[in-house]
């Protein structure tokens, strides 16, 4: 019979006392961990925040440093090429630099499941070859068919990440929802579905959105101190588009687009007109309110329509 490796306490490897940073303070090298939050708490605007941190070396959110620069793997389940895209180029410019010199890979395949072995297995394969520091996974909903509350299926899915980020030594975030009726209860608790997402997490980060409309932000490490109640706000300020975090004392301000901002938004610097599908997929806004707004800037000169699409008027 075959023993299992075992080593005296003392010969055990030597680990620095303080804990190694991917994000100083906010997520630790080669961590796993969940993203998680309520629906519409910015979740993805800050594992977008983290993707240009960490491939750009400009501190995430403004305020955590990143000491060891490297490329980011991300896969957006949820959002359109054109919607991901355009969220990066906002926060990178809201980071002083230029999406063009941020080495961040984006995953293009239209399905990715956790449950499936031979995706696994390709997913394996990727981050073998482009070494990430960073995988992000958005969102978990969207990655799987099993029962969220059944802590041996989510069990094997966590497992299997944590193979994949031990075998390739890079650091795994997976955005995930909370319970809607979650507000009262501890951040981690509040996760949906099993408890094993809240015990998995090396780093975990928890969005939470207040009955005044404020957002704050939650930071929790397995052997670090954790910060509670972080507030944060969603800031706009020409192209740039990214969550700044709020000095003591400092009114929270959650911007919200209009859907004529958000059409403008879309529209601004494009080479070339866009169509009806292509602006609904960038706004993310239905279609119905897509045809009443356009109807509304073109009768108003903000607009322009031709065969091709609709593009911004020359004001």
């Amino acid at each position: 019979m075959t023993m299992l490796p075992y080593l005296k306490a003392t010969e055990l490897e030597d680990k620095a006392r303080e804990a190694s940073w991917l994000i100083d303070g906010l997520w630790g090298e080669e961590a796993v961990g969940i993203l998680g939050g309520e629906p519409k708490c910015c979740k993805s605007f800050l594992s977008l925040d983290m993707a240009v941190a960490i491939s750009s070396g400009q501190p995430c959110l403004g305020r955590y440093r990143v000491a060891n620069p490297g490329r980011v793997l991300l896969y957006a389940a949820e959002d359109s090429p054109r919607i991901v895209k355009n969220r990066l180029i906002g926060v990178a410019a809201a980071r002083g630099v230029s999406l063009s010199a941020c080495d961040i890979q984006v995953i293009t395949s239209e399905r990715l499941r956790l449950d499936q072995q031979s995706d696994i297995d390709a997913l394996n394969e990727t981050v073998a070859a482009l070494r990430p520091r960073l995988l992000i996974l958005d969102p978990f909903v969207r990655l799987h068919r099993i029962d969220e509350n059944s802590s041996s299926e989510v069990a094997v899915i966590l497992g299997n990440l944590r193979q994949m980020q031990k075998r390739h030594k890079t650091s795994i975030l997976v955005v995930h929802h909370a319970k809607k009726s979650g507000g009262g209860m501890r951040a981690g608790q509040a996760l949906r579905g099993s408890s094993e997402f809240h015990a998995w997490g090396d780093s975990n980060l928890y969005m939470r959105r207040s009955a005044s409309n404020q957002l704050s932000l939650s930071i929790e490490h397995r052997a670090a101190a954790s910060q509670p109640g972080i507030p944060i706000a969603l800031v706009e300020a020409g192209e740039r588009l990214a969550l700044e975090v709020q000095d003591a004392g400092e009114v929270v301000t959650i911007v919200k687009l209009t859907p004529a901002e958000r059409i403008k938004q879309s529209l601004h610097g494009q080479p070339s007109p866009m169509s009806l599908s292509a602006i609904r997929d960038a706004c993310g806004i239905r279609m119905a309110t897509l045809c009443e707004v356009i109807k509304e800037q073109l009768e108003a000169g903000y607009v322009t329509r031709t065969e091709q699409g609709y593009s911004l008027a020359m004001l």
